[in-house]
């Protein structure tokens, strides 16, 4: 008895044995070393040329003056572009670097000295709110070292700030207008620290909602022990959820956006020699800096720039992947949109500048590639996206066929090349990349990324940008509709085009390969995402919550003389729910909490089993758990890599519910 298979059975045997070997090699693989990496991104890189060729020779319709050419034409080049990006971030993940060794073993490479090396901590802000700088400025104030000095860098000219910080023992620098934007407030206090008796010989820099854990300076410095090392860079981590994570109900089951970056794409930077500055949680050399005149202005990134000048000058640039500061992620749709959005215009600045691929300057080929790369990554990226969504549609409305391939062909060359991306990514970034929840922070901002993109590119100079608000209002239900209306209307047709081409031949025809089989399947992936996406536009109510938080033992005293033991399942600087004991509304209570210390309450709302309590610190307890909070070394919030089991319970459970989600 002979066994035979369809095309299709057979397509599907290389993806079958990708997710066996996928099995095979779980817990086997280490993403540190390089011939690992290199085998599995080559692969990767050998199967994209495999699909690139493909598409192009056998997938695009017939050459000549007509629609479908033209559509088929240009879907091909806008995901040729793409891939191609994709090809070069490949070849970067090929290598990574760790360089926590290293900082151990130069913690003590200054004690030589007669002293310290004196460092300056700047913390840049504008419009931020002192429940914002209270915790970063708090923070900064409790570094475990000794030769720091703070300063406030108050670009929006507060009395309220000027009188808090002297209150505080930390100096606020004030000047006369706000030319250059944050470049232009640093280097107005280098200008300031310059000018000192005894100016730092290392500064750091935080933005306003980054508090640094007790161990920061120290770390850093280590690797400022190589003199060619210009700038230290650090991880950023979030103590609360984005917009996405919390809009899906996904604060404590899927990382946030920026982890493969922070977590993988850097530590990759860095094994090339090309880590780029992030102006936030960063510590440089103050001769480095200076030799290049301070931080550049040209781009609205002043920081990846930073980078690129001090390369030029000889200084590297190198990344240290640990948790040292945490702050506070866009809480605001608008915001995490615009703040990406500027990202995007101000590379592309770079793109355009005398730093970029064509400069004539006596640039490294690497850091040629590494601005060329994250052009690739804005400009083409995000394009495709769009594109995926819109091309469809021509099929369903006008019987465009922009993909004649048969189905065992796509399984064949796309879905083996996407199956081995994933193993990949799987094994050397596990639960970075989740397909669905992927798509949907991809695309929710695709629209003004791209827009930013092709506009810096054309004129990198003249557009207006905004700084990334946080704090403020959160309490109601917020629908983005100005974010929303390009999905919904993306939506809207999906659903009409797939329905008129499910029922009414007249639309869609049999003509695309397989018949309707392609782009069905294309356009029912296309709708899940798009339906997640408009989701994900209803900004649901917030509270503080520390998403690091983990349940522990602990004491409460009662006025009459009791004394319960109680789960402290959620601490914040103002409020603490209690579980195991119940207490009525109105309850005036003492709560012993680790590293703070004995701190009033009274009992705001009670339910069975579960009380929430208004915390009433004086300003030193207040401070302490502040640092509890947000300032402990060896401490990473956030969520690290998606788990599964819970992401899928986690949405469930928000599709479940019409009111907010925690």
């Amino acid at each position: 008895m002979s066994l035979y298979l369809t095309p299709t059975q057979s397509a599907c045997i290389p993806i079958l044995l990708i997710l066996g070997l996928g099995l095979v090699l779980k817990g086997s693989v280490s993403r540190t070393r390089t011939w690992q990496r290199v085998a599995l991104y080559g692969v990767s890189i050998f199967l994209a040329l495999r699909y690139i060729w493909w598409r192009g020779t056998e997938t695009l319709a017939p050459p000549g003056l007509t629609v479908d050419f033209i559509a088929s034409g240009a879907l091909y080049l806008i995901e040729l572009l793409a891939l191609v990006g994709s090809i070069s971030a490949f070849v970067l993940m090929s290598r990574t670097r760790e360089r926590s060794d290293e900082v151990n073993a130069n913690l003590d490479w200054w004690k030589s000295r007669k002293r310290a090396p004196r460092i300056a901590v700047l913390i840049a802000t504008y419009n931020e709110d002192l429940e914002v700088l209270e915790r970063t400025i708090t923070g900064a104030r409790a570094l475990a070292y000794e030769r720091k000095d703070i300063y406030v860098l108050d670009d929006g000219r507060r009395d309220w700030l000027r009188d808090y910080c002297a209150s505080h023992d930390v100096r606020c620098l004030r000047r006369p207008d706000n030319k250059g934007s944050k470049a232009g407030n640093l280097n107005h206090a280098l200008g300031v620290l310059n000018a000192e008796a005894e100016p730092p010989e290392f500064f750091a820099v935080l933005d306003a909602d980054f508090v640094p854990h007790r161990g920061f300076l120290s770390r850093t410095l280590a690797l400022f022990h190589d003199p060619t090392v210009g700038l230290v860079q650090t991880p950023q981590h979030f103590f609360n959820a984005d917009p996405i994570q919390h809009n899906l109900g996904l604060s404590r089951s899927y990382p946030d956006e920026q982890r493969y970056f922070f977590d993988h794409m850097q530590p990759a930077r860095d094994a090339w020699g090309t880590a780029i500055c992030c102006g936030t949680s960063s510590m440089s050399r103050m001769s480095a800096v200076n030799a290049i005149g301070g931080f550049p202005t040209s781009s609205v990134t002043e920081d990846f720039m930073l980078t690129m000048s001090l390369q030029e000058k000889g200084f590297k640039t190198v990344y240290l992947n640990e948790a040292l500061t945490e702050g506070l992620a866009p809480e605001g749709l608008k915001e995490y949109v615009t703040q990406r959005a500027r990202w995007c215009l101000g590379l592309m600045q770079i793109a355009r500048s005398d730093l970029g691929p064509l400069s004539r300057r006596r640039m490294r080929l690497r850091d040629r590639w590494s601005v060329l790369d994250s052009a690739f990554y804005w400009l083409f990226s995000f394009v495709f996206r769009i594109a995926a969504f819109i091309f469809p549609l021509l099929y369903w409305f006008f019987n465009i066929t922009v993909v004649n391939a048969a189905v065992p062909d796509v399984i064949s060359y796309f879905g083996t090349y996407y199956a081995w991306v994933l193993l990949t990514s799987t094994l050397l970034s596990p639960g970075m990349v989740v397909p669905i929840f992927h798509d949907v922070s991809q695309l929710i901002g695709a629209f003004p990324i791209s827009r930013a993109a092709i506009t810096g590119l054309l004129k990198p100079h003249g557009h207006p940008f905004s700084v990334t608000a946080k704090g403020g209002d959160r309490s109601r239900i917020v629908v983005q509709w100005a974010i929303m209306r390009p999905f919904a209307i993306l939506l809207g047709l999906t659903v009409l085009g797939l329905t008129l081409g499910i029922f009414f031949d007249t639309f869609a025809y049999y003509d695309a390969g397989d018949g309707k089989s392609v782009v069905l399947f294309w356009t029912i992936y296309n709708l899940i995402v798009l339906v997640m996406t408009v989701l994900a536009c209803v900004e649901l109510p917030r509270r503080e919550v520390h998403i690091a938080d983990a349940p522990e033992l602990t004491q409460v005293s009662l006025p009459g003389g009791g004394r319960h033991s109680v789960w402290l399942s959620e601490l914040t600087r103002d409020s603490a729910r209690l579980r195991g004991h119940d207490l009525p509304a109105g309850s005036v209570l003492k709560l012993q909490i680790r590293d703070v210390g004995v701190v009033d309450g009274v009992v705001l709302v009670s339910r069975p089993g579960s009380v929430l309590v208004r915390l009433e610190p004086d300003e030193a307890l207040r401070e302490a758990l502040i640092i509890r909070l947000h300032a402990e070394d060896e401490v990473t919030p956030g969520v690290l890599r998606s788990n599964y089991g819970d992401l899928i319970g986690d949405f469930t459970k928000r599709l479940s519910k019409i009111g907010p989600s925690r």
